[in-house]
């Protein structure tokens, strides 16, 4: 039954004359406000034609498929690079075979499908084109040639990436959950496995299927108490209100704590508390132990005072044993080898204070994403041209760059057919975890 009402939904979703659907006649549909703002200030991540798949055909036959990108949704999707053959443009396509699929991943699947209709942002990366092709569900995308912010450092930026990078990330990333919180919706997977970037530098929040609506019989609730699904590969960008699952129950700024981690993250090139086994992570976020950004030893905030600034030049994540993997990861490779951090790492202090904003223990404390928006770390961002946009990503190069080489057994002249580089593990095109 689940099945044939995803593919109902999936015929629907293909056309593009289709009625609303009763979940968006219950929310105010405020994208508007979202597409035009910051336009002068922010260009870089307006829509662009690039990104633009709506006009595409529903059809199986008009695609052919390239190279292999990742997997997504517990391995059972697989995501690939394709070219639509009528026009030549490259997309993402995540395949996944419905027969395989439990009751409860159908659910899934299907409020995915729906929360992609529901949602108009240019910074959320959302389904507008799906088709089912016998037992095959289709999830069409605008290609990602920069990949996420995980494989960019793990591929380019293993020790961390420059403030400028990461300030043009996040802020992507916060304009999204922005549109989200005001929807009334908390994501729960913020990560960065799932901030994506296109050619033309787009930063892109995916990951819808963890979304959750705060909403019930049409009003807004002040905390709900759900645990997300695959939450043990979320679990280091949990907030600690969400792991406590106790009667207080969590709200959309448990998003915010997991911007902080992400911050971490993409200062020091690692996820903090990776290491730690679950039991011990839990402990360290209930008793409030802060993930810090370079060699600072994890303390609660309280017995912190201020954050002090490394010079040492080796970013660390959360205690003695995160900072000895890192060290030790990096020295097997030698540095002639490995991809050099384009930034200093003595960071500045409003990056400090951004993230010990977003890890305050009483979410209360925590700004919203609204007031992060209008942080000292953003003023940075607002500068940004295509040329710089180049400059910060360096020595990252998209999929479609021109010196990739082509592909064996090439389609036909209307498709560009670049090379997928590294591998194509899961984490390399995470829609899912």
């Amino acid at each position: 039954m689940l099945l044939h009402l995803l593919s109902q939904d999936c015929s629907c979703i293909s056309h593009a004359q289709v009625q609303p659907m009763d979940s968006e006649e219950r929310y105010e549909d405020t994208s508007h406000q979202f597409l035009s703002c910051d336009g002068s200030e922010y260009t870089l991540q307006g829509p662009a034609g690039g990104d633009d798949i709506t006009g595409l055909s529903p059809d199986p036959a008009h695609y052919q498929l390239l190279s292999k990108l990742g997997k997504g949704f517990d391995n059972l999707s697989q995501v690939s690079m394709a070219c639509h053959i009528p026009t030549g443009q490259l997309v993402a396509v995540k395949q996944t075979n419905l027969d395989e699929c439990t009751e409860e991943e159908l659910l899934q699947l299907m409020n995915e499908v729906l929360l992609s209709r529901l949602f108009r942002h240019p910074n959320l990366l959302t389904s507008r084109l799906v088709f089912c092709s016998s037992c095959q569900l289709w999830v069409l995308t605008p290609l990602m040639a920069y990949g996420s912010a995980d494989t960019l450092l793990r591929t380019y930026f293993p020790d961390g990436m420059s403030e400028s990078l990461i300030a043009y990330l996040l802020y992507g990333v916060l304009k999204a959950l922005e549109y989200l919180h005001r929807m009334g919706y908390v994501h729960r997977g913020v990560k960065a496995s799932h901030i994506l970037l296109s050619e033309e530098g787009r930063v892109y929040l995916s990951g819808l299927h963890s979304i959750y609506s705060m909403m019930r019989d049409g009003k807004r609730m002040r905390a709900v108490f759900d645990m997300p699904h695959h939450s043990p590969a979320l679990l280091p960008w949990l907030s600690p209100e969400l792991l406590r699952q106790d009667l207080h129950g969590y709200g959309v700024k448990s998003d915010i704590y997991s911007l902080g981690i992400v911050a971490c993250e993409l200062v020091n090139g690692r996820v903090p508390f990776q290491d730690m086994p679950p039991t011990q992570m839990l402990l360290q976020k209930l008793r409030g132990s802060h993930c810090c950004l370079l060699d600072v030893a994890p303390f609660p905030l309280g017995e912190l005072g201020g954050l002090k600034v490394s010079r040492s030049g080796v970013d660390s994540g959360i205690g003695e044993s995160v900072a000895t993997g890192s060290m030790t990861h990096s020295a097997t490779v030698p540095l002639t080898d490995r991809p050099q951090s384009p930034g200093p790492k003595n960071h500045s202090a409003t990056l400090h204070n951004l993230v010990q904003l977003c890890l305050q223990q009483q979410p209360e404390h925590r700004p919203s994403a609204s007031e992060l928006l209008s942080h000292a770390f953003f003023k940075q961002v607002k500068r940004h041209t295509r040329d710089s946009f180049l400059s910060l990503m360096y020595p990252a190069v998209p999929l479609t760059s021109p010196e990739d080489q082509p592909v064996s057994n090439p389609p036909g002249p209307l498709c560009h057919t670049p090379s997928a580089t590294g591998d194509t593990t899961e984490a390399a095109w995470d829609f899912s975890d």
